[in-house]
């Protein structure tokens, strides 16, 4: 491996291996100053490994290993659509293979314009916000990285930044506070990232050279395809391959289980796999955007989803998980498939050049298998927009509030005519099944009915004849089935509006109303 000052020199050479012509087998990126090239890179090689252990970084640290307690998090800026973006990430499940072509920016890499402390730094010191110290630097970063945004941000976005960072030293407050304070230590428009920003695009745009990576050995050997064509070719020849978007669940096969993903097919860099459009009264999004890239486009159409997907993962799992690897996991847990079940979302799926379409419900078949033949991925989501009368809700309930997975998660959907007639209907529930699945005697028990407390409260009982929810560490069964019936209760409580309630003819509804 070598590790150079400036790009395009002692490169290793192209190849071309088997059937999928020129390719070559180095990963290329800047570490914070310097160009780096890898000549072999392990599949399973994580980018903390590497800056802790490879370029002795070890302000950036190791603690849970799983993406959870933000004492790794690091910056990491890529082209997007030709423009260049950073965003926090968790270096303990990030392999780095998918930096190929990135800026990575450790705590090492912070310093003030004068070269004393980086604002955000000072105003953790001033703020007495560093204890024991293990956790700080990753804070540092995810506070620098909402800086960047918002140098003055408010106590809700400082929360909401620090998700991701767990501190068991300070109780928080003195670090809310820094957060506070470091608008008044610096501006962004000074700081080396934005000086920089267009020297280092020109440095990673000398990179993008359109060719596919095949790099390591035939046991632990990492591919990056250059296209989705190139990605539809490699899955087709490699049908065992495992497809690396976000790594947020991969990166713990192998941290926390040390499983073999070999090969495996990295997919998070390909921006055709990351947009989206509305066409047709039908929003369509790429399987590879992650949730943070599709928040903005969601909540234009759906704006019940705000709360819920804040508390999807942490900052650093939302920048990190996508849309379509969290479907295709197949997990009955994930947090994106109920949602979107009540939404009716649909699924295109891709082998090779062909293409077909599917309900989402009926991608999942029964625990750990979908429907999905080998070789075949999930390319895009279709979720068609809202109706006149649609009300849609969207809850997770979980252990902590905050970057946790869910006990139970629930998408409800019910569309109401003008004198309060549910016309229709979909509930969806995770947590409830092998699968995320929906809740068809429920909504047997809405369909037709005119919006009362009644008829929801007929829904929430018709529950025990949908599920036999599932029994573990995260939630009891009987939790659960009380749980996911007190969400169709919230859920008429929070939509029973006057509104609905002028809509309706006189008919004597249960509790004394009109």
């Amino acid at each position: 491996m070598t590790a150079q000052d400036e790009p395009g020199s002692d490169r290793p050479k192209e190849e071309d291996r088997g059937p999928f012509g020129p390719h070559r087998c180095d990963i290329r990126f800047l570490l914070n100053e310097t160009e780096v090239v890898l000549d072999t890179v392990y599949a399973t090689h994580t980018l903390l490994d590497f800056l802790r252990l490879d370029q002795r970084l070890t302000g950036t640290k190791e603690g849970c290993a799983e993406g959870d307690c933000g004492a790794c998090t690091v910056l990491v800026g890529r082209l997007k659509n030709g423009a260049l973006h950073y965003e926090i990430v968790n270096a303990c499940i990030r392999f780095l293979a998918s930096v190929s072509g990135c800026h990575v920016v450790t705590i090492d890499h912070l310093r003030g314009a004068d070269g004393t402390l980086h604002p955000v730094q000072q105003a953790m010191v001033d703020s007495h916000g560093s204890q024991c110290g293990f956790c700080t630097p990753g804070i540092v970063m995810a506070l620098y990285a909402l800086w960047m945004q918002e140098p003055n941000p408010d106590r809700i976005q400082i929360e909401t930044a620090l998700q991701g960072n767990l501190c068991r030293c300070t109780g928080y407050e003195p670090i809310l506070r820094a957060g506070q304070a470091m608008g008044r230590y610096g501006k962004p428009e000074t700081d080396r990232l934005a000086v920089e920003r267009s020297r280092v695009t020109e440095r990673l745009q000398a990179m993008q050279d359109g060719i596919s990576i095949i790099t390591g050995p035939e046991n632990d050997r990492a591919i990056l395809p250059a296209s989705v064509d190139d990605l539809a070719t490699f899955y087709q020849h490699y049908p065992e391959a495992t497809l690396v978007a976000g790594a947020t669940d991969v990166g713990l096969w192998v941290t926390k289980f040390l499983r073999p993903i070999s090969p495996a097919i990295f997919i998070g860099h390909l921006d055709d796999l990351a947009q989206s459009a509305v066409v047709d009264g039908v929003l369509t999004l790429g399987a590879g955007l992650s949730y943070s890239d599709s928040e903005a486009v969601l909540l234009q159409h759906f704006p019940h989803l705000a709360s819920y997907w804040a508390r999807i993962g942490g900052w650093q799992v939302r920048n990190m998980g996508t849309l379509g690897g969290n479907i295709a996991n197949g997990s009955p847990i994930g947090d994106t498939p109920p949602v979107l079940i009540a939404l009716d979302a649909r699924l295109i799926l891709r082998k090779g050049a062909a293409r077909r379409e599917i309900a989402l419900e009926d991608f999942f078949i029964a625990y750990g298998k979908q429907d999905r033949a080998p070789g075949e991925f999930v390319d895009a989501i279709r979720i068609p927009l809202p109706k006149a009368g649609q009300i849609d809700a969207a809850y997770k309930i979980s252990k902590r509030r905050d970057e946790d997975i869910s006990a139970v998660a629930m998408g409800l959907s019910v569309t109401v005519d003008e004198v309060g007639v549910i016309t229709a209907c979909r509930i969806a529930y995770g947590g409830m099944a092998g699968i995320p699945k929906r809740a068809n005697c429920a909504e047997r028990a809405l369909l037709g009915q005119v919006w009362s407390e009644a008829v929801f409260e007929a829904a929430a009982k018709a529950l025990s004849q949908d599920y036999v929810p599932l029994d573990d560490w995260r939630a009891s069964a009987d939790y659960r089935r009380v749980a996911a019936g007190n969400l169709i209760r919230r859920f008429f409580l929070e939509h029973d509006t006057d509104h609905h309630k002028a809509e309706v003819k006189p008919v004597r509804l249960s509790g004394g109303g009109w």
